[in-house]
Parts: C-alpha cells; structure tokens; sequence
C-alpha cells in the first residue's frame, strides 16, 4: 500500500521506541491471523474475540494491488482509499473527461467500469511449510542453493492451486526465514470502479496535510468485484456501520503491511542508513523536480502527472522518516543494546550457540559485499528503465525469450504459468503517456551514467555513443510496445526473432539482460543466499530465547493489528483523537491545496457539522494497509485507513505506541458524503443504510 503517512518531521523530532526482541507490548505489533493474541486482547480491552469473529474478518479482507481493502455488501462492493484508485480512475480519464478532478459517480451497476490490471484476492487458507522449504537446498551453496529453494517453494504453491486460476497460491517467509507459510487466495480479476469522490475532496490540505493530523480528506472509494460479468456473491462481508466511534473505544485493522525492517540485523540497518537511503533519497528529489517542471508544462500534462508526482512525493517522505528514524543516535544504540542481548543470551547456553553459529557476523559479511554490488546492482536491475512501463514490458519479454532458449529442464519451475501471467498483463489496454515514459527512461539512463560512470562497460552497454536523453526519445518514439497485439505477438519470438523486430525499445532491453543477469547472480551469491541462510538462523536464535509469542515483520501479507481510539500529546500539545466535518470549511482557505471540493462547497448547508470526519487510533500499521477496514469490537466496520501521523514515519523499524496513529476516514463521514454531497442512493441501499 501507500499509507500516505506526512513529512513536518522536521520540525518535529523523532520519538521513536524501538521494537524489542521480547514479546510485543500491548498495541504493538502486525500479527497474522494464525497467531492472534486472544487472550491478551480480550484481557486488555473486554471484548470477546474469537476464532469465529477472526474467521469472519479474515474472509471479508481483501488485498488489491499495492493496497488493502474490504467487502461491504453481499454483492461485491469493497471499500478502500481514493488514493489506491486514483491510478485507475486517471486510466479511465482523459481530457474532456477527468474523473480524478470531477470524481466518478454512476447511477447503475452497469455503469461501473473496469480497473486495468487490478485483482482482488481473499485469504482462503493458511498451511505451515517451514519444514518442506528450509530442507530444500540442504548441503548447496550459492546458486545451486537458491534454485533448489525456488523450487519447491514453486512445487509447493503449483500443487496447492492445482491449476484452478481462481485461486493464487503464495508461499510468505516470515520472521526473515524463521517460518513459511503457504498462503492460499481466492482471485478476482474483474474489478471495476464503483464510486470516488473527487481528488480534492479525497486528499484535501494535499503535501502539507499528508502525513498530519488533524486532517479532513474524504480518501475513500468503493469497487466492485466481478466473475463472468456479474458481479460475485460475497456472503461474507463487513456490515457497515456508520456511527460516529468514541474515544477510547477498541479498533482492529485488517489488512497487508507492505514491508517492516524490524527484524534487521545492526549491520543491515547502518547500510540502509548510509547507502540505500541516500541514494533513493537523491534520485527521487530529482525525479520529482523532473515531474513538477513537466506538470507545468500544460493542462494535460498536469492532469497525467497527478498519480505519479503524489505516489513519489509520499514515498519521499517515508524514505526521509526512515533515514532520520536510523540517524537518530539513541534509536540505534538501542538497536545494538537488544542485538548484543539476543547475541549474548546464545552464546551461553552451548547446545544453541553450536546449533545457531554466529549468524551475525556472516551477515556483516555480506553487508560489506553489499556496500560495494548496490549501485550497479541498483542501477542495472532494480531500479532498470527506471519506472518506465513500455521498458517493463520490454523486459519481461525479453526474459520470457531468455527463458525460453533453454532447455526444457534447466528453465526456472512455474516458467509456462509465469509466460501465462505475463501474457495477461501485456494484453491489458492500459493507457502510456509517452511524455513520461520519454522522463523516466532518460532520468535512469542519465544517472546511469553519473553513477556508474562514462567508461564503465555496463553504461556503454546501454547508450553506446547516445545521450541517455536522446536514446530515450529514440526508443520511446519508435517502439510500438505501446501496442497490445504487438506485445503479445512478441512474447512468442526467441531472441533471434525479438532482434528481428528492430524495436529500439526491446533492443535496449535485450543489451541489458547479459549485464543485469551477471550482477544478479553475484548479488544471489555474495549477499543474497548468504544473507537468507544467516537470517533463518538469526530467527531461530529469536526463538529459542523469547519463544513464539512474536509477531513478523510485514510481507504485504493479511495481518490484524489492534488498538483504539485515542489522541495523543507532544511536547505539551495535545492533539484530539477526532475531527468533524465542519471543520472542513473553517480549515479551508479557497486556495491550493487547502481550497473545499466543488461539490462539497455545494453541500455546505446540507452538510451535518458534527459527523465525525476523520479520527486517529493506537493500531500499529505501515504502508499497504492503506485501504484497510478499522473495526470495532462487534466486526463491523466503522472507517477505513488512510494515512498515520508523523511520527509513524519511523515506523518500518519500531513502534512507539505513546505517539505513532493511524488516521482513518469514518463510515460516518462516508454515509455523509454519499447521501449530502454526491446524491448515491445505490449505494446506500447497498451499504444497508438509506
């Protein structure tokens, strides 16, 4: 997800408690649906969860792409943030038609319209194969190691969905390979847009409100799944409750952190601290500057950038809270505090230390071996074409070709359902604006450059005796990868026919691959399968010493985090747990980005002043949760997560449970909206409260 958490860090500091190894404290913690602490929550708070109620949660969570979301009526409908849509309802835009400015409102069902390559899945099933997944590569190293991991990992998600495409079958490592789960999803591939409000509306206040609170954004939208043209039969959904919640009272969040590193080792944290981070931190202020000048350029130039300049300028934020969070010298003196504990407590008991080895110094290894791959490995194959979407299909037909010339036993397992896959996202009619493709494909290749340098083999590779900038005009300007059939036709040609082509896009892709697959295979070597079997055994220490009652780092897979609603205090300010919709109009100004929405301005005297807008809770969350269901204690969904405050920007590495929120958007204001503002009686009827 994006969890638009927002950056006056600057001014704010950064209290930051630092996770410990030891069983989580109460309202710490992302813990899956298999390992919930009843018990504990029901002690704490006097509610009465049971595995019913996490059964009836869990089969009503939903995952999109990138985001979390829910079920809301037996017909299909999910709920979930504007912001996890808005690239779909740029899609479906265009110039004499801006549903990102003027929102999208239907008055039937069949006018909803599809999202380009968005799914929806439900966790079906959870399976534990820690045991068939660290046996394999038993005795190998290097390569050898990481193919025989792939695949069984693959065999062991081929046998569980059978072939059946209405399911995907997921294999998740956890607590950073102490377990594996197989986790089995039902999919829908149909997913239309239903109903949002206008950007104005959903990100009301824009980059100074984002990561802040109090807030007053409408950043909620409504989908709809599909299966053979109809809209799916969801039995078992959230019942929406628009009441106004109380403070005090006890919230859930269901949804798919994306990615925690609460877990590293001290060693991996000073490299993100001093490499990865700056690096990210550099290159996408940069990027930014290079979008900013390019919105600006003209009206339809604004209306294609919006998506792109807001998803970059709130991962900024998150990469600067992080890097301050990793700066901070009491953070990680703590850090190094909790590792030496952990490091000190194997080493005296003998039976552990000759079973766990010294993990620690193997990673820091690695980590060396890091510092000196990163770049290249970065420049090269992470971060390759830069965002550029054509180069993405670019590259995965490539590597399909690659794949394709060897022979049939030495190809990666899941290969022909992997060329299925791809198949199905290249015939997808998503519209390209070239002008960014043209940005992005000729910022990577500049930094390319820069980075690597004018004389490095790699970098002569690519541009031979162009200009990165003048390369990408040629290649963006004379591919037809733009082209659903083309693309298609193209994943079926081997490399001999791809050069054929002549298609300068795919050329550059195919001068790539050599030098991408060499540094690929030493990064696997020297940081990859190093770091992995190191990191198993780091867990297995974990273990050993505090026991099972922890929860795992985010893997963007389904998690339940609890807390409620509450407030909270800094530096002698006291900041209320809620805000109300009146407010929207005494925050406003009229101009930019604190100027109402139309049809808000529109609905003023209509508008009930005191229905709760917006409202903070302890839950501990990070990004993908964006979209997430809040609930409350009976299972009913009372908001949606949208964002967390500032001082959840730290959050990747530890929680602070006295200052870090999440911000939500009410059902209450929702209903508001959907009855006041935008006149969806559908949609109320559906949502039972019309």
């Amino acid at each position: 997800m994006k969890v638009r958490l927002t950056a006056s860090a600057l001014a704010l500091g950064w209290a930051l408690a630092v996770l410990s190894t030891a069983p989580a404290a109460a309202e710490e913690g992302m813990w899956t649906f298999d390992n919930f602490p009843i018990a504990r929550v029901n002690q704490t708070y006097g509610t009465r969860i049971d595995q019913a109620w996490l059964d009836r949660v869990r089969e009503a969570s939903v995952r999109l792409r990138g985001c979390s979301a829910s079920f809301v009526s037996p017909k299909g409908l999910i709920l979930t943030n504007h912001h996890c849509v808005v690239s779909c309802i740029q899609e479906l835009s265009t110039a004499e038609q801006d549903y990102v400015a003027n929102g999208f409102l239907v008055a039937t069902r069949e006018e909803e319209r599809a999202c380009p390559g968005q799914t929806a899945e439900v966790l079906t099933e959870i399976v534990d194969v820690t045991d068939q997944v660290l046996a394999a590569g038993t005795g190998l190293e290097g390569a050898a190691f990481a193919a025989a991991r792939t695949a069984e990992i693959n065999r062991i998600q081929d046998e569980a969905c059978a072939g059946d495409s209405r399911f995907s079958c997921q294999v998740i490592s956890f607590y950073r390979g102490g377990r594996y789960g197989l986790y089995k999803f039902r999919r829908y591939d149909d997913v239309r847009l239903a109903f949002a409000p206008e950007f104005q509306a959903a990100f009301f206040g824009g980059d100074p409100d984002n990561f802040n609170f109090p807030r007053y954004a409408l950043d909620a939208a409504f989908l709809r799944a599909y299966e053979n043209g109809q809209p799916v039969a969801t039995p078992n959904h959230l019942t929406w409750n628009p009441r106004a919640p109380q403070a005090g009272e006890p919230t859930f969040v269901s949804g798919n952190p994306g990615t925690t590193q609460r877990l590293l080792t001290v060693a991996q944290l000073e490299r993100l601290r001093d490499q990865q981070l700056p690096l990210q931190l550099i290159q996408g202020s940069e990027l930014r500057g290079r979008l900013l000048t390019y919105a600006a350029s003209g009206d339809e130039a604004a209306r294609v950038s919006v998506d792109p300049i807001f998803g970059l300028e709130n991962s900024f934020k998150v990469w600067y809270g992080q890097q301050q969070a990793l700066l901070d010298p009491a953070f990680m003196a703590e850090k190094r505090a909790e590792e030496a504990e952990l490091r000190e407590r194997v080493a005296a008991d003998p039976a552990l230390q000759q079973r766990i080895g010294d993990p620690w110094t193997e990673i820091e290894a690695a980590e060396l071996a890091a510092r000196d791959l990163a770049v290249p490995f970065r420049q090269i194959v992470t971060a390759a074409g830069g965002g550029s979407a054509l180069y993405g299909m670019a590259n995965a037909i490539v590597g399909v070709a690659r794949e394709r010339e060897k022979p049939e036993g030495q190809r990666n397992p899941g290969f022909d359902a992997a060329v299925a896959r791809t198949r199905t996202r290249l015939l997808e009619e998503t519209p390209v604006s070239m002008d960014l493709e043209r940005i992005r494909l000729g910022f990577w290749l500049s930094k390319t450059r820069e980075y690597l340098t004018v004389d490095d083999v790699r970098v002569r590779t690519l541009l031979g005796r162009e200009s990165p900038e003048g390369l990408a005009e040629r290649a963006i300007s004379g591919t037809r990868l733009d082209e659903a059939a083309f693309r298609a036709a193209a994943l079926d040609l081997n490399v001999e026919q791809l050069v054929a082509l002549n298609d300068p896009l795919i050329d550059l892709a195919l001068r790539n691959a050599d030098q991408a697959a060499a540094l690929q295979a030493e990064w696997g070597a020297r940081v990859g399968v190093p770091s992995t079997r190191a990191a198993e055994r780091v867990a297995q220490a974990r273990f050993a010493v505090y026991g099972d009652n922890q929860y795992p780092d985010a893997t963007f897979s389904l998690r339940l985090s609890y807390g409620s609603v509450q407030g909270w205090s800094y530096r002698g300010v006291e900041v209320p747990p809620i805000t109300y919709m009146g407010g929207l109009f005494e925050r406003a100004t009229g101009a930019a980005p604190f100027n109402a929405a139309e049809d808000f301005l529109a609905a003023r005297d209509q508008i009930e002043s005191r229905v709760v807008y917006n409202y903070v809770t302890t839950n501990d969350i990070i990004g993908g949760n964006s979209g997430s269901p809040v609930i409350d204690a009976e299972g009913q969904v009372i908001g949606a997560a949208f964002d967390g405050n500032i001082h959840s920007l730290g959050g990747s590495f530890g929680y602070d449970g006295s200052v870090n929120r999440t911000v939500v958007v009410s059902t209450a204001a929702v209903t508001e909206a959907l009855r006041k503002v935008y006149d969806q009686p559908r949609l109320l009827r559906e949502l039972g409260v019309d």
